[in-house]
């Protein structure tokens, strides 16, 4: 359950692709970053893979290191994806779902941050050639509608029940 009560704690099941177990959970840390004039910044992702195929944005962030604190996390991520230097505001709270296709249950923890600059990406060679990651910058409008788009897909599907609650209550916060 969330140490605050204001944090959400979702537990979302996979019901696009059939259960057959899981083998390894992953720690990860998502930024829902902001800058001064309000807009949002994700990831836009072209999958061509087991998922299937399409373009799909997602919030910046990626796996917990062993021995990292989740907010040294963060921050490393959303420099790595986004080439951002952030400050993070506040925990938005814990997203936990299941990937049935690649067997593997995520603890994604989700941080409201504020953009204080931007500099160089460093991203490893398969988030630039192979999922060809770019940053977006998106009203709080254009991303909903992004990931409503992409729900006709199953890993749209996943995406939007994972990212879209947390990007409303970041909004929330935000007021």
């Amino acid at each position: 359950m969330p140490q605050n009560p204001q944090e959400i704690h979702l537990c979302l099941q996979d019901t696009e692709w059939p259960f057959d177990g899981i083998t390894h959970s992953r720690q990860i840390v998502r930024g829902i970053v902001v800058d001064e004039g309000g807009a949002f910044y994700f990831v836009q992702v072209e999958r061509e893979d087991e998922f299937g195929t399409g373009t799909f944005i997602e919030t910046a962030g990626g796996g917990v290191e062993e021995g990292e604190e989740l907010s040294a996390a963060l921050l490393r991520e959303l420099k790595e994806e986004l080439g951002a230097e952030a400050k993070i505001l506040g925990k938005i709270g814990v997203v936990e779902d299941d990937y049935h296709l690649i067997h593997r249950h995520n603890v994604s923890h989700y941080f409201l941050c504020k953009v204080i600059g931007f500099g160089e990406r460093n991203l490893t060679n398969e988030e630039e050639n192979r999922f060809r990651l770019a940053p977006q910058k998106l009203t709080y409008e254009q991303a909903v509608s992004a990931y409503e788009t992409a729900a006709d897909t199953p890993l749209g599907r996943l995406l939007y029940a994972r990212e879209v609650p947390v990007l409303q209550r970041a909004k929330a916060m935000l007021k």
